[in-house]
């Protein structure tokens, strides 16, 4: 065969093998295909989430006390960082901030204590009157239920204790465990919450500086957003729950149950922790509506907490906080909901916040901003050739970053209307 013949005999060959490629191909739906594509790319991405997350589950002793630290220095970071440009060394203005928070904990909690403890110890003669109250309806109401089977009641139960102290035993020492464990992440949280406040741009430097260079400038800039979102997250979580404890302070105040304030300041404390909370605060309040003021007041005060939690829930969640976040209001119900069936009250803490900073990294890295990002224009090692230090830039990194949210909230603002224009 002549070279002009070979060279013409080889793209038709080739195009006869695509001929038939196409042909077997089209035995197979186009939709079928593209189905089958994103299946088996869905199905990857699900068993790696859940490897990572059987993986996490492991370490949860380490990972949550980290994430509470992450939440308690975006609550606190504010004050220490006053406290920085007021001339205030970083070590001490990390321990004035963080004495300052645990002594208002420790005196909230006191005050609570202490106004319960007086008000149910005035209140034991009601409560002593209210017990015989429901012996005598269980004796002459539809029970009929004597005094003697009441007692032997009460016999029967204590020789079940009895037999059964092996198996109370083994659950105590499970509780002395839990709070053994409970201790080594308050701890764990403390040591990682001092670390955080104090070096925790560098930290984060640290960790932005292991990407490959290309993208370290992105990880940086992306990760400070993320740490914005995550701080405004947990100031609107103040605000939802103080509106939560004036709700229902209020309430209890109204129909006249007593102790309604030490009993707010348990609904604000409750508020931040997901589920039980809510749970343990309101319950408390319909005890002491019973115990002060009978059944009716107590059916009332569980109107007044059943309403304001639905309304915190339904309401000032995903409007205030989804406004605060940059989220929906269905991805911040969708989020809580989610969080607590995978990881129960855990789940529930951290699904909002960890939503908040996938989000923003997600859209600052999309939207290519670090490449006009104020802040890394004058990072030497994240920024520009030629950008200066952060030390030569202010008087601390603190008071940087505060002029760059300050030279970067109008571009924010403009891109946030440019968006809700076009949608």
């Amino acid at each position: 065969m002549r070279p002009h013949a070979r060279r013409v005999a080889a793209p038709k060959a080739v195009q006869a093998a695509a001929v038939r490629s196409s042909r077997a191909g089209d035995d197979v739906p186009y939709a079928l295909r593209v189905s089958a594509s994103w299946a088996w790319r869905l199905g990857v991405v699900l068993i790696v989430s859940g490897g990572l997350l059987w993986i996490l589950s492991h370490f949860s002793l380490l990972i949550i006390p980290l994430m509470v630290a992450a939440l308690l220095a975006g609550l606190l970071s504010p004050i220490s960082s006053w406290l920085r440009r007021n001339k205030v060394p970083s070590g001490l203005a990390v321990a004035v901030t963080i004495v300052s928070f645990l002594g208002l904990i420790v005196a909230a909690l006191t005050l609570v204590g202490r106004q319960l403890a007086l008000g149910f110890r005035d209140l034991w003669d009601e409560v002593l009157t209210g017990f015989d109250q429901v012996q005598e309806w269980l004796a002459a109401g539809p029970l009929r239920v004597t005094s003697t089977q009441i007692d032997s009641l009460l016999g029967e139960a204590t020789s079940a204790l009895q037999q059964n102290s092996a198996s109370i035993l083994s659950g105590a020492l499970s509780v002395g465990s839990s709070a053994g464990h409970f201790a080594a992440g308050v701890l764990l949280t403390l040591f990682a919450l001092v670390f955080f406040l104090l070096d925790g741009r560098r930290i984060w430097r640290f960790l932005a500086g292991l990407m490959p260079r290309r993208a370290q400038a992105a990880a940086y800039g992306a990760g400070i957003r993320g740490w914005e979102s995550m701080t405004s997250y947990v100031r609107v979580q103040l605000l939802v729950a103080f509106i939560d404890a004036v709700g229902i302070g209020v309430g209890a105040a109204i129909i006249g149950v007593p102790l309604a304030l030490p009993l707010s300041v348990l609904v604000f404390l409750g508020s931040f922790i997901p589920l039980i909370g809510a749970f343990v605060s309101g319950s408390i309040a319909i005890l002491l509506a019973l115990v002060a003021n009978g059944w009716v007041n107590a059916v009332i005060m569980l109107g007044i907490v059943l309403l304001v939690q639905q309304i915190e829930s339904h309401i000032l969640q995903p409007l205030i906080m989804g406004r605060a976040v940059a989220l929906h209001p269905l991805a911040v119900i969708l989020a809580v909901t989610g969080g607590t069936l995978v990881a129960g009250i855990a789940g529930a803490l951290f699904s909002v916040p960890l939503l908040a900073i996938l989000n923003s990294m997600v859209r600052y890295v999309a939207a290519r901003r670090w490449e006009q990002d104020p802040l890394l224009s004058r990072d030497a090692t994240f920024g520009p050739p030629g950008a200066l230090p952060p030390e030569s830039s202010g008087e601390n990194e603190d008071s940087s970053l505060d002029e760059a949210r300050a030279g970067s909230g109008t571009d924010e603002q403009t891109t946030a209307n440019e968006e809700e224009n076009q949608r």
